[in-house]
């Protein structure tokens, strides 16, 4: 008879809070910090992890993830480890801080957009569907390669949400299938996401879903 199951490490990730170019009509800058709202939504988060037994935290080095996490840092006592593996998606250069009105700006975003979920298409300097992926498969084998039994990581929407279809969906995940996820799945800001590398009856040890997009800690 197999034994009761085996707990290897859990992961609190969390979205950054919101930034000042998530509600301004730009395609958004790496080094945009948090609007107000999200530096409330920062101390918010940092309250509730505080009540949480973690021994590491790791943060994208962008600035809207990096100033969450140190939020984070200064209330629960511990040094975030910066990790360019938890970067939002890479967008070409040509795209940052430019107006959704700008043209030219928009066809790239198009066009930058369909190669997420387009093996083998490459745009500019952007990242594509090859890259994302691979890249949240080193993310989790980062992750699961560290000592710490109980990590935070502070990242992004779009990053974690491929994070998240690779679990759910392995090497069954295509390009159709991710675009489907990405537009259906919302995600707040600050919202926990959970998982746990773990086993279960007759199943052996993998990453596993738990939470998705937690922000009761937005309840009055």
């Amino acid at each position: 008879m197999q034994s009761e199951s085996n707990t290897k490490k859990v992961v609190y990730f969390v979205r950054h809070g919101q930034s000042v170019d998530n509600v301004a009509p730009v395609f958004q800058s790496a080094d945009c910090p948090l609007s107000p709202k999200g530096q409330q939504q920062a101390k918010r988060i940092a309250d509730r992890i505080s009540h949480l037994p973690i021994e590491a935290l790791v943060t994208s080095p962008l600035r809207r993830a990096h100033e969450t996490a140190e939020v984070i840092s200064g209330v629960i006592g511990i040094k975030a480890d910066v990790s360019d593996l938890f970067v939002e998606r890479i967008k070409p250069t040509g795209l940052e801080g430019k107006p959704w009105t700008d043209a030219k700006a928009s066809a790239l975003w198009r066009e930058w957009g369909n190669s997420l979920f387009n093996s083998g298409d490459r745009v500019s300097d952007g990242e594509n569907y090859d890259a994302i992926v691979a890249r949240a498969d080193r993310a989790l084998e980062y992750l699961n390669n560290r000592a710490e039994h109980s990590i935070v990581v502070v990242t992004h929407g779009y990053f974690l949400r491929t994070i998240i279809a690779r679990v759910l969906l392995g090497d069954t995940l295509t390009g159709d299938s991710h675009r489907r996820f990405q537009t259906l799945a919302a995600m707040e800001n600050t919202g926990i996401t959970v998982m746990e590398y773990r086993d279960a009856f007759e199943e052996e040890l993998c990453w596993r879903l738990w939470t998705y997009n937690d922000h009761a800690h937005f309840a009055e």
